[in-house]
């Protein structure tokens, strides 16, 4: 909340939807999500040192219990590739992994109740009126960034795949024939922009619902706050691991079409 404002509904909902920026000058139309780029990358270093120590400890031997829940992630992923991704995986299948872990933990940032970040700010000397989103796929930048990236990726595959005279016969020629060129670019158009479109909007529509309604849970007399806040972070906690998923295979689905001579 703004210094001095009123406790309202209004106002909790809106100082939690705030996020934390960096303003190049006044009324500047670009701005920086500081706490969506320090919390998605301190997850993503999170999990670069975790997968590294995991790789270090690695034995041929008995495995431990930490190796076996890495390997399990691993294997369980790499059989999910391979169902719908029919090339060669040596870089799919570590990307599929990267994305799905990340996004996950992006997401699971969605259970950490949403008024313990303010009391650690106060705490540490700052002020419940500072602004800081603790879920980064709740900000349509990052899932935006996200999506660009896998689009830009189906980009290179396409070309690598069919090199760029063959691209540009298929975006001619398919589906409606040569003749239809016109109708055929249409449609080519609206397919790829479609693609990073419903993978940026699929994941921050579902991760910004959940984390609202966090946010009006809190609001009700604490008493019944924790019944209703357990119970929709039971449910929530398949949606933030369904939602990974769905984004890991959709990133595949695409890859592998764009390798598709068809």
């Amino acid at each position: 909340m703004a210094q001095g404002e009123s406790l309202t509904t209004a106002s909790y909902v809106k100082h939690h939807l705030n996020h934390w920026q960096l303003s190049f000058g006044e009324g500047a139309f670009w701005k920086l999500h500081l706490d969506t780029l320090l919390v998605s990358i301190s997850l993503g270093v999170f999990f670069l040192v975790v997968m590294y120590i995991a790789a270090k400890k690695a034995t041929a031997g008995k495995p431990g219990g930490f190796q076996n829940a890495i390997e399990s992630i691993c294997e369980w992923i790499d059989s999910a590739v391979a169902d719908v991704y029919h090339h060669q995986r040596n870089f799919v299948t570590p990307l599929a992994i990267t994305i799905f872990v990340w996004v996950f933990l992006m997401n699971f940032m969605d259970l950490i109740p949403v008024d313990l970040i303010g009391w650690l700010i106060a705490n540490l000397g700052g002020s419940h009126d500072d602004y800081f989103r603790l879920v980064p796929t709740a900000d349509s930048n990052l899932t935006f960034g996200l999506s660009i990236t896998v689009f830009l990726m189906i980009i290179y595959y396409n070309l690598s795949a069919k090199g760029g005279w063959g691209l540009l016969k298929e975006i001619l020629s398919a589906p409606f024939g040569i003749m239809l060129f016109p109708l055929n670019i249409v449609f080519r158009l609206i397919d790829e922009i479609v693609k990073p479109l419903s993978l940026s909007l699929r994941l921050y529509g579902n991760l910004f619902a959940g984390e609202l309604i966090f946010i009006l849970i809190a609001l009700l007399p604490w008493q019944i706050q924790w019944p209703f806040g357990g119970l929709w972070a039971i449910f929530h906690i398949l949606i933030i691991v369904i939602q990974a998923f769905v984004f890991m295979m959709l990133t595949v689905v695409y890859l592998n079409l764009a390798q598709e001579k068809h």
